[in-house]
């Protein structure tokens, strides 16, 4: 393992450097500044790091902020790879050991919260809680552009929307649909910003192969929701843009009531990218969340006892703190 210092971006009041790990031969990309509990964030598909600018400083004045370019994405290496949630969980997992983080506050958006879910039920013994942004994973229904992105021809017409021409009949579009007020124009222009994110062949390719491990063109590939109820002993929050075209803030409400105990945030006028639409109340609800709730301790007898009834309460558990797992005796 190698690794190298990047470029600093100044914040209000933290400098967020980009350094480099190279973890199983190839290079991953990340953000990290501050000291103290550690947050993670994760993003979603075709983004970066960066997408996290806003909000980094301010929480860094408290907390450890690690955010990842997933592999595939950002100044993260592309290589022909496995792109699966699993992988990419497995991915937070060593990047966490390199750095010697144990246990981490995770934040995920869009695709990022489907990694935070898989990476929660494979490492519950390092997760503190769970903030799900926007998320995949939770019911199959997502928007027709991304089942379209699925289909064969699809990296031709990624390659095709960035040129000039392409881009300046989009550029319009994004303008009208802003005008007329609509909740796709909510998002158009970070959703313009992803597909500029992907400049080169090997860009493309990699958004493809992660898209095609989740989704095809019937929707999600899978939900969380057969397992949901192992989010019973920790602690959850839910953060949603009530305009959310992209993934419909109807899947808020079921995973909510999927997930005992869990909290629910909306974010009315924002669409897919509500830390991006109104940065401070997002940074407010976060640091409210994380100052209200308890990590969850991890008790193996108590994950056996929840697989085995499929439920989260157990005999026995009333009187532990809540958003805990139950310490076996």
């Amino acid at each position: 393992m190698t690794s190298h210092s990047g470029s600093e971006q100044r914040g209000n009041s933290s400098a967020i450097r980009m350094r480099y790990r190279t973890v199983h031969g190839h290079r991953r990309a990340f953000r990290m500044a501050g000291k103290g509990r550690a947050i993670l964030l994760i993003h979603g598909i075709g983004d970066s790091s960066d997408t996290w600018r806003d909000i980094m400083p301010g929480l860094a004045r408290n907390y450890r902020v690690l955010a990842p370019d997933l592999l595939g994405h950002g100044a993260s290496d592309k290589p022909r790879a496995d792109y699966s949630l699993a992988a990419y969980a497995n991915g937070m997992r060593d990047l966490l050991g390199v750095l010697g983080i144990e246990r981490v506050t995770l934040v995920g958006h869009s695709l990022g919260g489907a990694v935070a879910m898989q990476f929660a039920y494979q490492f519950p013994e390092r997760c503190e809680r769970l903030v799900l942004v926007g998320t995949g994973g939770i019911s199959r229904q997502v928007t027709p552009l991304l089942r379209a992105a699925t289909l064969p021809g699809a990296e031709l017409l990624l390659m095709a929307l960035g040129l000039p021409t392409m881009r300046t009949q989009l550029g319009i579009a994004v303008k009208a649909l802003r005008l007329l007020d609509t909740g796709l124009g909510v998002d158009a222009p970070d959703l313009l910003r992803v597909v500029d994110a992907l400049p080169d062949g090997t860009s493309r390719s990699a958004f493809i192969r992660t898209l095609r491990a989740v989704v095809d063109w019937r929707g999600q590939v899978g939900t969380m929701l057969d397992r949901c109820y192992l989010a019973g002993g920790m602690p959850t929050m839910l953060v949603w843009g009530g305009r959310d075209q992209v993934v419909p803030p109807t899947h808020a409400g079921l995973g909510h009531v999927a997930m005992p105990g869990s909290r629910l945030e909306i974010f009315e006028e924002a669409g897919h990218f509500p830390f991006r639409t109104d940065p401070q109340r997002f940074e407010n609800v976060l640091r409210d969340f994380i100052a209200t709730t308890e990590p969850a301790q991890y008790s193996a007898e108590q994950w056996r006892r929840m697989l085995r009834s499929r439920h989260p309460s157990v005999r026995g558990t009333r009187q532990q703190t809540p958003g805990t797992f139950p310490r076996s005796a």
